[in-house]
């Protein structure tokens, strides 16, 4: 949560434009590159995320991915983008509106073009997630700030 532990549950557009920006990465995309402002904290939120982001052109959200507890969706507000979803790619901009209930099919966006991709991105944030990584052959357990990685090679049923 925010460090005003009572936000108020309206924050304006100016003082939107003056909350810090933040830029993340996913360590296994070279190209992943989003900056954004944290809507939900700002007002209070605790179990649902909500950022205002931008991918910068060239860039890519984070890595193709699925989630099995957590749902999400994203609102572009300008822009456009290339969304992948369940291996296929449409071209996405102003006004579309993407929802990943779970378990969720696995989905990605990138920026190919020359302007900013601006959009809405939000979700549940649970205590414990999974997530996989198809195109990597990888599977994500998360439980708090606790993340371990595995190989689907590695996984096996309890008997």
């Amino acid at each position: 949560m925010s460090e005003n532990q009572n936000p108020h549950p309206l924050i304006r557009a100016e003082a939107i434009k003056q909350l810090q920006e933040h830029s993340f990465s996913h360590p296994w995309n070279n190209n992943s590159e989003i900056k954004g402002v944290f809507l939900g904290e700002a007002v209070g939120l605790q179990r649902i995320g909500i950022t205002l982001a931008h991918i910068p052109p060239g860039k890519e959200s984070f890595i193709y991915h699925s989630h099995q507890f957590e749902e999400e969706f994203i609102y572009i507000l300008s822009g456009r983008g290339i969304a992948e979803i369940d291996d296929e790619e449409f071209e996405v901009g102003a006004g579309d509106f993407m929802g990943f209930p779970t378990a969720s099919v696995a989905h990605h966006l990138h920026n190919p073009f020359d302007e900013n991709l601006v959009y809405i991105v939000g979700g549940e944030r649970r205590q414990v997630d999974i997530a996989d990584f198809p195109r990597l052959q990888k599977r994500m357990f998360r439980n708090g700030r606790e993340v371990q990685i595995v190989d689907w090679d590695d996984l096996k049923p309890m008997q």
